[in-house]
């Protein structure tokens, strides 16, 4: 089986949340004989943070710009079962137009970023990725958001019946590992700068350092402002690579997820580092959201706080418990929610896509008979 992707990234981890995600599910696929082609825009950003630049078991196709490819992206779209255009493909338009001609592959359309869609799409603003049609032409389109973002996509874009397809860890690259000095904390998160997640942050991060002095807190990620209120016990990490995600997590004692604000307002809104702290074995410290005791059981897989207090509570836990926490939310992810587990339900979903686009066909062909 052969799929075609385009997408945002899958070359570089730095400040988005698609590359790891993409690197695991085209890793699972591989396994279960796939060859995924991803086509990229070789933007300067991503260029200069780069950390990865081929893909075992398949295809990175790098281009400038689009008129470069196009006849290399026609001509691998006309070879594939499925071709799929992705929220935030720079060239997502173009794309969609090729997808949505091409005669032999299903066309799916996969939003990684459901909620920011569908809020630009309420306040009529154009996107990248979806064209004046909307999702109507798809066989598929899933959806990294599930809930009542669902409905959304068929409301807002037209879409049919939108399925959701979660985030996922890879276990071989976020799994237990030693701990490092240099990441050595007792509260710590990872995640870009976001303005509508900073409200979240100040309450369950910033508040607990100023009054928790003693403790050590360590944030990872980037585009952080000067401006941001940083304590003298709060340490920061630039950019943190997938390859070092494993060690920062197990330097931890505790690991903090916060939702954006726009995501968890519709909950059903599980992001990748949540499965990846879970992944490693460290207790997590989340946001509350709707279908969030869907994916782990708080209380016994993961603490759940919503003000200061709340955190304070958690870092004062004895170890013994905090590491029991951690233990329980790895066994949960392991028997639910690694890359494997999301490949084979998009292989499910490719199959019964296709099997309701084959009765469709066949029964437009014996009306017209």
């Amino acid at each position: 089986m052969k799929l075609v992707v385009f997408g945002l990234t899958i070359s570089s981890s730095w400040a988005n949340g698609h590359a790891t995600l993409w690197r695991g599910l085209q890793h699972a696929l591989a396994k279960r004989g796939w060859h995924v082609t991803f086509f990229e825009r070789n933007t300067t950003y991503y260029a200069q943070n780069r950390d990865l630049d081929r893909l075992s078991g398949g295809e990175l196709i790098l281009y400038e710009d689009w008129a470069d490819i196009e006849a290399c992206a026609r001509r691998e779209v006309a070879e594939a079962e499925v071709a799929m255009v992705t929220s935030y493909c720079p060239d997502g338009t173009a794309a969609t137009e090729l997808v949505l001609g091409a005669p032999g592959a299903l066309r799916v359309f996969y939003d990684l970023d459901t909620p920011v869609t569908l809020e630009r799409l309420r306040r009529g603003e154009s996107t990248t990725y979806i064209g004046p049609r909307g999702l109507a032409d798809y066989d598929l389109v899933l959806s990294f958001t599930g809930g009542v973002a669902l409905e959304g996509l068929t409301s807002l874009a037209g879409a049919r019946d939108p399925i959701p397809l979660y985030g996922h860890v890879d276990p071989q690259i976020h799994r237990p590992a030693g701990s490092a000095e240099s990441y050595r904390a007792d509260f710590s998160y990872i995640g870009t700068y976001a303005a509508d997640r900073q409200a979240a942050l100040n309450r369950l991060f910033i508040e607990p350092a100023s009054y928790r002095p003693e403790l050590r807190f360590v944030l990872a990620g980037a585009q952080y402002p000067q401006s941001f209120p940083w304590t003298k016990n709060i340490f920061f990490v630039r950019h943190l690579p997938p390859a070092q995600h494993a060690s920062f997590y197990a330097s931890s004692r505790l690991t903090l997820n916060v939702t954006r604000s726009d995501m968890a307002r519709m909950g059903w809104c599980p992001s990748g580092r949540l499965f990846e702290a879970a992944a490693c074995g460290t207790a997590i410290l989340s946001d509350w959201w709707d279908g969030l005791d869907s994916f782990f059981e708080p209380g016994r897989e993961i603490l759940v706080g919503q003000a200061c207090d709340d955190v304070i509570a958690a870092l004062d836990l004895p170890q013994e418990e905090l590491a029991r926490i951690g233990a329980h939310a790895r066994e949960r992810v392991l028997a639910e929610h690694t890359s494997a587990h999301r490949a084979g339900q998009f292989e499910a979903m490719v199959a019964e896509a296709k099997s309701s686009r084959n009765r469709i066909e066949t029964r437009e062909a014996a009306a017209e008979a």
